[in-house]
């Protein structure tokens, strides 16, 4: 499940809400143990997601670096070279 969480500091674009709550949706389901909570856990469920999106947005708004920023599509393409390399494909 983790594995699609992805780094969202320094990019060119900033990373956006969705991103991030993607991020913070994929962390409280790692932890949890469970893709989608019980009924009786559902409230719970999303006030974790939302805590942990929050926190992000504030950790991701004031980290400072004096590298530049990265290209998202230059990433991705590193990112599919390693994979295939691991994989051969």
């Amino acid at each position: 499940m983790c594995r699609n969480i992805r780094p969202l500091h320094n990019f060119e674009p900033p990373a956006t809400q969705d991103e991030v709550r993607s991020a913070a949706l994929q962390y409280v389901r790692k932890i949890s143990g469970c893709t989608k909570p019980s009924l009786s856990n559902a409230e719970v469920f999303q006030r974790a997601v939302d805590a942990v999106a929050g926190a992000s947005m504030c950790l991701l708004d004031e980290l400072v670096t004096a590298a530049p920023p990265k290209d998202r599509e230059v990433e991705a393409a590193k990112a599919r070279q390693r994979s295939a390399a691991r994989f051969g494909t």
